[in-house]
């Protein structure tokens, strides 16, 4: 009985005190403070009701020259543009060149070995399905602004530092 007592005015107390703060944030709000920073960090700085420009898109590279490789393994990056290509499950437009038949024809380079491989290392007739879409691995490059910096030093600037240096070799 006497906890139930106890209650009732705890809780028309709590009910006062929300209903103070919300009165004193509705009448901060309507001082013309400024609204609540946006936090997606996708939009910007652009509300949720606007609509945001989209970033520029930079024409791709189409200079057909090879370019090093920063690491063992790394899949080569596309010299040429690729707009408009159909890789999809019925047909993919860099085998048109690219297949080991074409490219001597195509003066292109065929796709390694490996790519006519199952993953038991079974040598297929045709490219493994894990392999066929090509952009999984190898990009178009474009002459665009980093969007996000960079302190990648491949091996051999490593092997060509001397013991205990750390940072960038530049």
């Amino acid at each position: 009985m006497f906890m139930q007592a106890l209650w009732r005015p705890m809780r028309l107390a709590v009910f006062l005190l929300l209903a103070v703060v919300a009165a004193l944030a509705a009448q901060a709000q309507s001082k013309g403070a400024p609204p609540a920073p946006v936090v997606d960090s996708m939009r910007g700085s652009t509300p949720v009701d606007k609509e945001s420009s989209p970033p520029i898109l930079y024409p791709t590279e189409n200079k057909d020259v090879r370019r090093t490789r920063n690491y063992a393994m790394q899949p080569p990056t596309i010299p040429h543009t690729i707009d408009g290509y159909q890789v999809d499950k019925d047909f993919n437009r860099c085998m048109f060149c690219h297949a080991r038949t074409a490219a001597e024809a195509a003066k292109s380079i065929p796709v390694s070995i490996t790519h006519y491989m199952d993953r038991d290392n079974n040598v297929l007739a045709d490219v493994s399905p894990r392999r066929y879409f090509c952009t999984q691995c190898h990009v178009p490059q474009a002459d665009a602004k980093p969007l996000v910096g960079n302190s990648f030093v491949d091996v051999e600037q490593l092997l060509q530092r001397k013991p205990g240096v750390m940072g960038s070799s530049k």
